[in-house]
């Protein structure tokens, strides 16, 4: 028998999860488990039992770990404190001001529960997190740059799409290369968010919708938009559908550093992804940390954690034996 896994959400991420854990050999999907009506939801694995939300405390006992797949912004921050007491729990809360707090909720529910908790799993926060950490560690004398895209932000995407007149709406991040080339010349560059990054977006608007209007709110949305060069392209829903539906995403991550006893050596590491789908991605993400919070349970280990206080190896199905012999 695998580790039994449930999902609680079944939106694009937590359709992700369930492809994910098809994929290892040594996990189960237990249940998925909604707020909405259980049979309005058609998994891909039929065999597995869709569950209302007000049933979940009769699967405790049935549960290894629960993955988290609501909205990191409105879902995770009750959610996960929630879970905690009751399960194992992964989640993918990515608002990185408030990791901190999150943490220490998760962190008194689990105890509370004897539960092992991972929060902020995914790729930035996540794998871009281990990167930024090990290149810190390796290099102190150095700076740290983050490049998103060219990809989908489903969060400015969904802005948009709150704009008066808009139906639909896809905004893409793109990185300025000649920024991205200037880290990569070593030359340490003070980049502004302006020069970093520029957003473009393609916007279906409703028939009676004025496209001046809504171009200049886009461009002057704080938080946004008013930080970066914006490019808006009106398109048709047919346009939209057949070119922008798919979610990809990526992004770099260096850290541009000096050793020698004057500085005069340089050296970059870079870490960098490319990816068709950013929820499939998250998802396998996910489902291997589910693997070491299991692990870590099972020794002992609760409350809460971060990607940067799980050993590698408890991510792999690979014992430790093969580990060395394969990979070392």
């Amino acid at each position: 028998m695998g580790i039994k896994v449930g999902i609680l959400g079944y939106g694009n991420l937590g359709k992700g999860v369930e492809c994910a854990i098809n994929q290892n050999p040594d996990m189960e999907l237990a249940a998925i488990f909604t707020r909405r009506n259980p049979e309005s939801l058609t998994p891909k694995n039929k065999n597995v039992s869709v569950i209302n939300i007000a049933d979940i405390n009769n699967w405790i006992d049935k549960i290894d770990v629960m993955i988290l797949c609501g909205g990191s912004a409105t879902d995770l921050p009750g959610q996960t404190p929630k879970f905690a007491k009751l399960f194992n729990v992964i989640d993918s809360f990515d608002t990185h001001a408030k990791i901190p707090e999150h943490f220490k909720n998760v962190d008194l529910a689990a105890k509370e529960g004897n539960k092992t908790a991972i929060i902020s799993v995914g790729w930035d926060p996540g794998m871009f997190s281990l990167n930024r950490m090990y290149a810190n560690a390796i290099l102190p004398n150095g700076k740290d740059y983050t490049f998103w895209g060219k990809g989908v932000s489903q969060g400015h995407s969904d802005a948009i799409r709150r704009i008066k007149g808009v139906k639909d709406a896809k905004q893409y991040t793109i990185p300025v290369e000649t920024a991205l080339s200037k880290v990569r010349n070593g030359e340490n560059p003070d980049l502004t968010t302006r020069e970093k990054h520029t957003r473009e977006c393609f916007v279906v608007l409703e028939p009676d919708a004025d496209p001046a209007v809504v171009e200049h709110e886009i461009k002057t949305m704080p938080n946004y938009f008013a930080d970066y060069d914006t490019t808006v392209h009106f398109i048709s829903e047919e346009e939209l559908i057949k070119k922008h539906s798919k979610i990809p995403h990526g992004g770099f991550v260096l850290r541009s550093g000096k050793t020698g006893w004057h500085n005069e050596n340089n050296h970059i590491i870079e870490y960098s992804l490319k990816l068709d789908s950013n929820p499939e991605f998250t998802s396998s993400v996910l489902v291997a940390y589910a693997r070491a919070a299991f692990r870590l349970n099972k020794e002992g280990a609760t409350g809460c954690k971060t990607v940067f206080d799980i050993a590698p190896a408890y991510l792999s199905p690979k014992s430790g034996e093969e580990l060395r012999a394969q990979m070392l």
